[in-house]
This record gives structure tokens, C-alpha cells and sequence, in this order.
């Protein structure tokens, strides 16, 4: 089905804009990374619609790696190619790594940096409310029918009481989506009158549920020749190591790990987050219980995904294992974040063209409706999860609210909502906010 597109292709020089400044603003984890793609790319350029973006969605939260950025990374190699999956992947990350890098050098050096933690103290009332805005977004478009909203409570239910994980949840959702096909085709096909309002409403976009993908050629040939690249560029540097390094028995120990925790990263940040730390350091001694919780509060104050916490700990691993050397903790970090991602860009390049063709099946399409669902009830958990330590950071009692940070939350929530408020601006207003507060509370 054909649908008038009414909006041009952005030019890679505004598009490469965009992912610049994402990298640097995308705070507030997966649902801020969604809620800020989302108001850019759907709601004000209109570079992809709302179905496909969800759509899209779908699909990287069930890949393995952070799904933020390979959403970034699908939304653009759809808009320009490899070139512009790469770009868009890479310039996610890349700013989150140098500031985590600065930071945990000052940390090494400094031992402690209290202006910093309490500038972005005053960031997280915005974080909240930027989950929040995105929560009633993501709601508004994916629950449709009671099932939708059955669906949104019992993934709450499953995540807020039972701590069920985000993979867990979603398969369980996929599960009874296949259930309620088989015996209730008619729940998850969208009939004749649903289908024409979706034409309606993916008018005006540059890429809709219609789009054809980029020609790709022969499936299998593409998929051995992007194969045979990420094996070669996982090997250049292992290579090195081996050839260049004075302790290679290190080095190959971080790159199998981290490559390892690259496959098995699935259903969030959160879900991996564990493991990194019970083997890192209880097994591998890379550094002490302490290091690795300073590490899990400097990568929350970074942009990008919370999995950037992984390059904190190569770089610690580095600089514990060969005497405190800021040189090699460098070399812990950079290694531990390009083997941590290069997986992440194998993924989507080889899985995008599949994304797209799923959509055009009413079925799937259905079923990954249901996801969208799930993931509504996901965000609630996590706006109460992290709104419960910014309001009530000494247990949720009435005597705890924290009323500077309750007003903050309220105020960035109306300027969104209202004045539709840059999140750049918004930032640059709460880290002021978190520096005039330590300076009077001094």
C-alpha cells in the first residue's frame, strides 16, 4: 500500500547534527533515550512515524545490547545507509564514554568530586520527569484495546512485585500474544477500518509502516560478509594485544568477557549489570565492592546507556591491575567499549531489512503491538523505581520528601508538557539548579 510521503529526507549533515547532540543529552536511561528520540524524530521533524518507530522498538528490546542505541543505529541506516547506522551508533556513545572517562579519572586522582554528584543530583527531578512525559507518550500510542491494557498491568505486576526480568517479561508477553492468535485471530490482526486509520495516520512522514527498506541483496551473502567483518575487526586489536601487550593474559581475559557480555546483555542494562559485577569483582578481582558501586553512581550521571558502566570498569580493571596507570585504564575503557558494541552494529545491519518486513506482516506486526504494551507497564516500574530515591532518598516516609527535588520534578514536567521545553535547555537549567542547591546547603 502506497502512502504520499510529505516530508523530505533530512541531509546527512542535519541528521549527523542530531545524533551529535543526542549523544550529549540522552540522559535518563533507556526510557529517557526513547523519550527524547521519539519527541525528535516523530513528533517534530516527522523523520519516521509512530508505528514504525515502536515498531522498531520491538525489535532491538529483543536483541541482545542496548536497545536505545540500536534503535538510534536502525532509525539511521534507514534514513542514510551504513553511514548513517554507523554515525548515529557510534556518536550515542561516544560522548558518554569520554565523560565517564574524565570522570573516572578525576575519580582515581580525586578520590571524590561532591560539586560534581550534587550538579547532577539536580539533573535526576528532570530525569523523572522526562520518564514520566515518555511513559504517558508510549501509552497513549500502544494501548489500544483492554488486552493492551491488561497486558501494561501485568508486566508492572510481574517487574514491581515478583522482579521478574525485562526478558522474561517479554517473552512471557510474546508467549500469550501466539496464545490469543491461535485462539482469538482477531485480537492481534488488525481488521479493514483499523488498517485505514493507520494509512491516515502515517501521512506526512518520510519513513511509515510502508517504507521499503534499502535493497540489500542476496540475505545469506550479506549476512557471511558482515559476519566476516565484525570477525575481522574483533581481531585487529586482540592481535595487537597479542603482538604489542606486556601482559596479554589481561587483555585476552577483558576481551573474551566483555565480548561475552555483549551476547548475553538482553532485556536491559539492569538485567547484565549483576553479572558484570559478581565475576568482575569477585572472580577477576578487577576492582573492590566499592569501586563498582562509585562506578554504577558516575555512570548514572552520563549520557548514554547505563551498559557505559562497563568501560568504568575496564578502565578501573587497567589502572588496578598495572599499578594505577591512567594510560592503561585508558586502554581498559576504550577496549571494553568497542568490544562491548561491536556486536551491537552486527545486530541491527544484519537484522534491519528483517525489521521492516516484519511490519508488513499483520500478524507480527500484532504481536509486537502487544511488546508495546508490556513496555508501557516497564516504564511505570521504572518511573516509580527511580522516582522513589529522588523524592524519598531516606525511605519513602513523608519525613523523607525531599520537597526542592518534588517542585524541580513538578516544574520540568509543565515546562515539557506545556512549553514543550528543549531537553537541552532543561539540563543546562537542573545542573544549575543541583549547583546553586549545594552551594546554599553548604
Amino acid at each position: 500500500m502506497n502512502v504520499n510521503n510529505q516530508q523530505q529526507r533530512p541531509s546527512f549533515g542535519e541528521a549527523l547534527g542530531f545524533w551529535f547532540k543526542l549523544g550529549w543529552i540522552s540522559f535518563g536511561g533507556t526510557a529517557g533515550h526513547i523519550a527524547i528520540m521519539h519527541e525528535y524524530l516523530v513528533d517534530r521533524k516527522k523523520w519516521i512515524s509512530n508505528s514504525r518507530f515502536l515498531h522498531a522498538l520491538n525489535h532491538c528490546m529483543i536483541l541482545p545490547g542496548p536497545e536505545a542505541q540500536q534503535l538510534a543505529t536502525y532509525v539511521g541506516w534507514q534514513l542514510h545507509g551504513k553511514k548513517g547506522g554507523l554515525a548515529a551508533g557510534i556518536l550515542f556513545v561516544l560522548p558518554s564514554m569520554f565523560i565517564l572517562l574524565a570522570l573516572s579519572m578525576m575519580y582515581v586522582i580525586y578520590g571524590n568530586v561532591p560539586w560534581i554528584y550534587a550538579m547532577f543530583n539536580g539533573l535526576k527531578p528532570a530525569v523523572v520527569a522526562i520518564i514520566i512525559l515518555a511513559m504517558i507518550r508510549v501509552g497513549q500510542k500502544a494501548l489500544h484495546t483492554p488486552l493492551h491494557y491488561v497486558l501494561a498491568a501485568a508486566a508492572f505486576i510481574s517487574i514491581f512485585w515478583f522482579n521478574l526480568s525485562l526478558l522474561a517479561i517479554i517473552a512471557g508477553t510474546i508467549g500469550i500474544a501466539m496464545l490469543v492468535r491461535y485462539i482469538w485471530p482477531s485480537l492481534v490482526e488488525q481488521d479493514s477500518h483499523e488498517e485505514e486509520a493507520m494509512v491516515a495516520e502515517e501521512q506526512g512522514y518520510y519513513l511509515n509502516r510502508y517504507t521499503k527498506s534499502p535493497a540489500t541483496g542476496n540475505v545469506m551473502l550479506r549476512l557471511v560478509k558482515q559476519t566476516g567483518v565484525a570477525l575481522l575487526l574483533w581481531t585487529l586489536p586482540f592481535a595487537l594485544f597479542f603482538w604489542l601487550a606486556e601482559d596479554f593474559r589481561f587483555w585476552k581475559g577483558m576481551v573474551l568477557f566483555f565480548t561475552q557480555t555483549a551476547f548475553v546483555t538482553v532485556g536491559g542494562s539492569y538485567t547484565v549489570l549483576p553479572y558484570v559485577a559478581q565475576f568482575s569483582v569477585g572472580k577477576l578481582n578487577w576492582l573492590s565492592n566499592m569501586q563498582m558501586i562509585d562506578g554504577f553512581a558516575l555512570a548514572e550521571t552520563t549520557p548514554g546507556p547505563l551498559i557505559i558502566v562497563l568501560s568504568y570498569v575496564g578502565f578501573m580493571a587497567g589502572y588496578n591491575h598495572f599499578g594505577g596507570s591512567l594510560w592503561m585504564g585508558t586502554l581498559g575503557l576504550l577496549t571494553t567499549t568497542f568490544y562491548t558494541f561491536l556486536p551491537c552494529f552486527l545486530f541491527i545491519f544484519a537484522g534491519a531489512p528483517l525489521i521492516g518486513k516484519t511490519q508488513e506482516n499483520k500478524s507480527i506486526a500484532g504481536v509486537l503491538g502487544f511488546v508495546s504494551a508490556a513496555v508501557t507497564g516497564v516504564i511505570l516500574n521504572l518511573t516509580l523505581f527511580l522516582g522513589k530515591d529522588v523524592l524519598f532518598p531516606g525511605g519513602v516516609t513523608f519525613g523523607n520528601l525531599d520537597y526542592s527535588a518534588l517542585c524541580w520534578m513538578l516544574l520540568s514536567l509543565f515546562l515539557l508538557i506545556r512549553y514543550r521545553l528543549n531537553v537541552v535547555y532543561l539540563i543546562g537549567m537542573s545542573l544549575c539548579f543541583g549547583g546553586l542547591h549545594y552551594l546554599l546547603a553548604k
